[in-house]
């Protein structure tokens, strides 16, 4: 790799891109953050990652030409096709001398476990499920992510509100904050909203997600049911990943990541954890201590030869951004 002295992580998802800058030791020098980079839903994807880097770049003081051993850990990156496209459109860019291009989920995997058994769930706006075993095998769920996130989730609390208005199913507290948070003042005028022709649909829907929360733990009892349903269906997709890689009744290290994860309430959390503990009696919950861009650089570095020890850990862990460079703005 020409010497190069800085290595590059990348972890896009369907809301934002953050790109990190590190040297050889482990030390950040540099973070950007841009937009949605999901080639399915965003036909400017590269650009917005090409900006990331760039803004990571710049705050490290280097040249992107200087960039060694580069990791994309990306939504969206699902079928053989998806990987060649980004190959394919960064290289030219000079974005890294030795890019690797993965899906979001295995990228995930060595945030805070780089090694060994491991499932790891992220649930942010979009959902992904990942799986390793042993020696190293992976499987990404992809387009297999029956049950996705935030934004799917916040679907469903509509489809409640408008359920209840119709009386097929009781009243929900979820209905009077649900029209103050866009401001409305009837059910109708919601649902004109969201279906009408000619209307302005609201940009971001997981904004629904604390709502939900908020009145599941307040006893609304309809909205603790669709949240145990919906975290059921996560735990049957981690289920099957750990089936992909043979690793059901072997200890695994469980991680859940990603903004609805990160919400005060314990509900999905626990009620996730409660049914892979039925199917795998073995499982160890690993605190998530780091956002997912940190696997994607500790892949990075062991690509440009680095053993990836304790101290090169801590020095990573130590020098990312704050926590709050990493959280999703909600707007509405």
């Amino acid at each position: 790799m020409s010497g190069a002295q800085y290595v590059l992580g990348v972890d896009g998802g369907g809301t934002k891109s953050i790109a990190i800058v590190a040297d050889l030791a482990g030390n950040v020098l540099g973070a950007g953050r841009a937009g949605n980079c999901d080639i399915y839903n965003n036909d400017a994807a590269v650009d917005e990652v090409e900006r990331a880097v760039l803004h990571a770049c710049a705050e490290a003081l280097i040249d992107r030409s200087e960039i060694g051993a580069a990791v994309y850990s990306l939504a969206g990156c699902d079928w053989p096709e998806d990987f060649s496209h980004w190959e394919t459109r960064l290289a030219p860019r000079g974005l890294g001398q030795d890019i690797r291009v993965v899906n979001d989920a295995v990228g995930a995997l060595s945030s805070d476990v780089p090694e060994g058994n491991a499932l790891f769930i992220i649930c942010g706006t979009g959902a992904a499920t990942g799986s390793r075993n042993e020696k190293g095998d992976v499987w990404h769920s992809s387009f297999w992510q029956l049950a996705q996130g935030g934004h799917e989730l916040s679907h469903k609390v509509l489809n409640l509100v408008y359920r209840s208005e119709l009386c097929i199913d009781p009243p929900t507290t979820l209905a009077p904050r649900v029209l103050a948070h866009f401001r409305m003042s009837s059910v109708e005028q919601l649902l004109h909203t969201f279906t009408g022709r000619e209307q302005e649909k609201p940009a971001y829907m997981a904004g629904l997600v604390p709502l939900l929360f908020e009145e599941a733990e307040a006893g609304d009892a309809a909205a603790r049911a669709l949240i145990e349903s919906h975290a059921d269906a996560l735990a049957e997709v981690a289920i099957a990943a750990a089936r992909k890689v043979d690793i059901v009744g072997k200890p695994i290290n469980l991680l859940l990541a990603g903004g609805v994860f990160r919400n005060p309430s314990p509900l999905m959390r626990e009620r996730i954890i409660d049914k892979l503990h039925q199917a795998m009696p073995q499982i160890t919950v690993i605190p998530s201590r780091s956002e997912p861009v940190k696997g994607a650089v500790t892949i990075a570095l062991q690509m440009a030869g680095v053993h990836v020890d304790d101290a090169v850990e801590a020095r990573l862990t130590a020098t990312l951004p704050p926590p709050e460079f990493f959280h999703t703005h909600v707007s509405t």
